[in-house]
């Protein structure tokens, strides 16, 4: 009887001890946060470390059970929220609550020129993530639009460092202010698509600082971003994902970064690197989870089975695997283990009000001769182009979203003329796929009649109407705007420039709506009177275009990068810079930016000479169509009374350069002050100007205001590569305020001393 007593005892002590170890261990919430990271780190075994570092499903990373630490989600995308995949696959879970706003591409949200509008979107989509349980958001992006060609270029903000980095910080804050984290990519130097993960870039010091970094280094030390995403090419013959220089020395070291690195999807190729190059938290290796016939794949990732032998045997001790758990407990502090989160919600009024604004203030007038627009209530209007009823929201790779709704141009100008008045043509057929990753486009766009047949048809009845618009432009299909590859021309696809020509034969009244990330060739440009940049622009793509086209708003969008005539008018093909040349071994591509720190508006201001000596570049001397910062009103501006409040700058002190805006028109506006600063005589070879600061501002019909913009030394400095670091050498400097890039008379100089 005793000897059972005991037995019985022994079992429930058992039994207990099990229910403990089973129980989570929450840590003291009163001790500072690094503090109790310390204290979770002292009681995590190795095997619970490893697997805090790597995937546990495509999108989420296991937390610490034990320790009261729960799973982190992720999710795409810069746009919107991803609708929620199966476990090992990219397909559709099937879902029927995962449905989003989506807001307009992020080219859209930089051509607003306006940094409360990106608070304002972080904010939104931090609040849609919240409602689905989303810890970290894939995004934004702020890789350098480098060539007009580069597929992924509607998901990041510009040609301009400044520009990006001025709309990157606040949209990270107004993300991350609700608890969720924002996960920059591509860190860095991914400035195109086709055969991303074999380019190794060859770029300047220079080039690196000036052009490709600012951003990054704003959203870091600016933003104070959480995360950061490694990107899938190579800089130094090293995969950026584990490159020792850029995550190492530059992010972790140079500007103090104290979140987590994650890999992109796939991006994690050998461990070694991977343990000592600065990645933190491995994604996507083997994207379908089950490779390898492992019972678990997620276990042969390279930070997980193989770092956990490397340490057993001795080759590695923990310091490395304590420091990426280290960060990677932080993230947990910042998300999931912040208790004081809101609950956020989906698909709200107020989102859709923030992507219409956003869309409406990003939309930019490029031309508007004989005041064609606003439309002035015609009797019969004809819609022509298939980008008019295909949906923009799907597609494009990992940007594609399941929106709750997206109302197409067709249908917002029928709702505002009425059915009656606004007739159809489809004018010609780019893509007939009816869904993407699980996602129907919506209305079938199934078509059996030939190219000639539709361009006939839209030009019958254009013959009939009061006004054109067409819709055209590119779309998400492969090697257009889509991730995966780039563009295979500069020119409009399917036929596009027929169309347009024989549409402007038809009715001289032709009012073109170009829908795409990039710009596109125009040599039909002098016999179109009114042209209309659309972009990609979410949920509210079609009020927000008929908003403008109707005048119900005012344009106030600018281009955030130069929209060249042809190519040859772009360093990068200038130069044949683009796309690179396969090694002997046909495993690596190399590809030198020959252009350097002239991208863009940097390069078209050039002097031809000064083109031609740089190993061969072109002589193209004719200006752009569009000049950087570019974009027209249904009213009219006149800047005057350019100054500077001191003629001799200190080298620590600031510089307020001003200039009197005025409404010249008779509609209340918006326009956009940019501040350009030239170096006059330098060391080095410098940008004729750079933007350094703008501002926008609204004013009624007949009113005038100040804007005021000041600057420091920083923004007269140049990348040093003999000091590593910035340098501002004395001498004289002229500013600019204008209202695009184009060359500007007015200047007011000053001197560094």
């Amino acid at each position: 009887m005793k000897r059972s007593l005991i037995l019985l005892a022994m079992a429930c002590l058992t039994q207990a001890q099990l229910h403990a170890q089973s129980m989570p261990v929450y840590l003291d919430e009163t001790k500072p946060v690094e503090q109790r990271i310390d204290d979770a780190l002292s009681r995590m075994t190795l095997d619970e470390k490893i697997a805090v570092i790597h995937a546990q499903s495509k999108f989420s990373s296991p937390g610490v059970k034990r320790l009261g630490f729960p799973d982190l989600w992720t999710d795409d995308g810069p746009h919107g929220v991803r609708p929620d995949v199966l476990w090992d696959e990219w397909e559709q879970a099937g879902q029927t609550n995962d449905s989003c706003v989506a807001f307009p591409a992020l080219t859209c949200l930089a051509a607003t020129w306006n940094p409360e509008l990106a608070r304002r979107y972080g904010r939104s989509l931090g609040e849609e993530a919240l409602y689905r349980g989303k810890n970290v958001m894939l995004g934004p992006g702020v890789n350098i639009f480098r060539t007009p060609l580069g597929g992924r270029n509607f998901e990041y903000m510009g040609e301009d460092p400044l520009l990006a980095a001025r709309m990157v910080v606040p949209y990270i804050q107004g993300l991350q202010s609700l608890g969720v984290a924002a996960c920059v990519k591509h860190y860095a130097l991914n400035n195109e698509e086709e055969y991303r993960h074999q380019v190794n870039v060859k770029v300047s010091d220079r080039a690196l600082h000036e052009i490709y970094l600012p951003a990054f280094r704003a959203a870091v030390t600016e933003g104070k971003a959480w995360a950061i995403m490694g990107a899938y090419n190579l800089y130094q013959n090293q995969h950026n994902c584990h490159n020792a220089i850029l995550l190492n020395k530059i992010l972790k070291g140079d500007w103090k970064f104290d979140g987590v690195v994650v890999s992109d999807w796939g991006g994690t190729h050998n461990t070694d690197e991977a343990i000592i190059n600065g990645l933190d938290l491995e994604f996507g290796t083997w994207t379908n989870g089950l490779t390898m016939g492992a019972t678990n794949a997620y276990d042969n990732y390279y930070l997980a089975l193989p770092y956990k032998r490397a340490i057993l045997e001795g080759r590695y001790s923990t310091r490395e695997l304590d420091e990426k758990v280290r960060r990677v407990l932080r993230l947990f502090y910042r998300t999931t283990m912040q208790r004081q989160r809101p609950v956020g919600f989906l698909c709200s009024e107020s989102h859709y009000e923030a992507a219409r604004q956003i869309a409406q203030e990003g939309i930019v007038l490029l031309k508007n001769d004989g005041s064609l627009l606003p439309l002035k209530q015609p009797q019969r209007i004809l819609v022509v182009g298939e980008n008019a009823i295909k949906m923009m929201t799907v597609g494009g790779g990992s940007s594609s979203l399941k929106a709750q709704r997206e109302i197409l141009p067709l249908d917002a100008l029928r709702a505002r003329f009425g059915a009656s008045c606004v007739d159809y043509a489809r004018g010609y057929v780019g893509d007939t796929v009816q869904s993407y990753n699980g996602v129907s486009v919506g209305r079938s766009l199934y078509e059996t009649r030939s190219p000639e047949q539709l361009r006939q048809e839209a030009v019958e009845m254009a013959r009939q109407a009061d006004v054109v618009i067409l819709f055209g432009g590119l779309n998400k299909s492969n090697h257009q705007d889509c991730e995966g590859h780039d563009r295979q021309q500069y020119g409009l696809p399917y036929q596009q420039d027929q169309l347009v020509e024989a549409l402007a034969d038809a009715n001289p009244r032709l009012v073109y709506v170009n829908i795409s990330g990039n710009p596109v060739a125009m040599p039909w440009i002098s016999r179109v009177p009114a042209i209309i940049q659309g972009w990609f622009i979410g949920s509210e793509a079609g009020e927000a275009i008929t908003d403008v086209l109707c005048g119900d708003v005012n344009p106030s969008g600018k281009l955030p990068f130069t929209w060249y005539a042809s190519l040859d008018q772009c360093g990068a093909h200038a130069l044949d810079a683009y796309p690179g040349v396969w090694r002997d071994d046909h495993q690596t591509i190399d590809e030198e930016y020959r252009e350097d720190i002239f991208v863009g508006y940097r390069w078209t201001d050039l002097p031809a000479r000064q083109r031609k000596s740089m190993k061969g570049g072109g002589v193209n001397v004719l200006p752009p169509l569009f000049p950087f910062g570019y974009g027209l009103s249904y009213t009219t501006f006149e800047l005057g009374n350019l100054r500077a409040d001191k003629r001799v700058m200190g080298i620590n002190d600031q510089l307020t350069v001003s200039v009197d805006v005025t409404n010249t028109g008779s509609r209340e506006g918006a326009e956009v002050v940019q501040l350009y600063i030239s170096d006059l005589k330098a060391s080095v070879p410098r940008p004729v100007k750079e933007l350094k600061g703008f501002q926008k501002v609204c004013l009624k019909p007949g009113q005038t205001t100040t804007v005021s913009i000041s600057i420091d030394r920083q923004a007269l400095s140049f990348y040093s590569p003999a000091t590593n670091g910035w340098t501002a050498e004395p001498g004289m400097f002229a500013a600019t305020m204008s209202t695009s890039a184009a060359p500007q008379k007015q200047q007011v100089r000053f001197e560094l001393r």
